[in-house]
């Protein structure tokens, strides 16, 4: 069992910066594959950015690339999403995700098992 908890979230102006945090309990946390994803309003829930149990895979969605930087610490048992150049399509609540490592749809909201509750990130143009 793995518990997730999202921070960082906030208002930030279009152009600025965030850094969210996904902490996770749990000694397993090493052996996951961790997500993000986000859902703004009335859409559905779209793929971010996965990185590998190992940390060294990790890949981004198109509308992200050059913007996102996803990281993880596993001694710490967190991982770390810096966002940069946010614009108003950003805007959603953005979720931490922990699966199976290895899979290949891992855009895939059901393949990941375990969700935080979220944080919102709100960007104002």
């Amino acid at each position: 069992q793995v518990q997730l908890v999202e921070s960082g979230g906030g208002l930030v102006q279009a152009g600025g910066s965030l850094r969210l945090s996904c902490a996770a309990s749990g000694r397993t946390f090493s052996s996951y594959a961790m997500g993000w994803f986000r859902q703004a309003p009335g859409k559905e829930r779209e793929f971010v950015t996965t990185i590998s149990a190992s940390g060294g895979r990790i890949y981004y969605a198109d509308s992200v690339k050059g913007r996102f930087t996803l990281s993880r610490d596993n001694a710490k048992n967190t991982v770390y999403l810096q966002i940069n150049s946010l614009n108003p399509e950003d805007t959603a609540v953005y979720y931490c995700a922990a699966g199976r490592d290895g899979s290949v749809d891992y855009t895939i909201p059901r393949e990941y098992d375990y969700w935080g509750q979220g944080t919102q990130v709100t960007v104002s143009s």
